[in-house]
């Protein structure tokens, strides 16, 4: 639910929490909901004797967990994409010598 002052309510396990994001940050705020929406969701089928904060918690190391990956991921290509910079000028060094 979006209130006329910007401020965002969200349901979660059956509390509602108010967050207000930045302009322009709502979508993004929205968003992080769905997800965090889909990811207990998912986790609760997953375990589906967890209930309230023990299941927030998984449900938050898989987020978290996903997130490390993800930095993992982009850490490794952009080391790539450095070395194939640094190939591509040492190229273009020792074709102007």
């Amino acid at each position: 639910m979006n209130l006329d002052d910007g401020v965002e309510v969200f349901s979660i396990l059956g509390n509602e929490y108010s967050v207000k994001a930045p302009p322009g940050e709502q979508q993004a705020l929205r968003q992080a909901f769905g997800m965090l929406e889909r990811t207990l969701a998912q986790t609760k089928r997953s375990h589906p004797t967890l209930i309230g904060d023990r299941l927030l918690v998984l449900a938050a190391l898989n987020l978290c967990q996903r997130q490390v990956e993800l930095s993992q991921g982009h850490a490794h290509a952009m080391d790539q994409c450095k070395s194939r910079i640094d190939a591509l000028v040492s190229r273009c060094s020792d074709t102007q010598d």
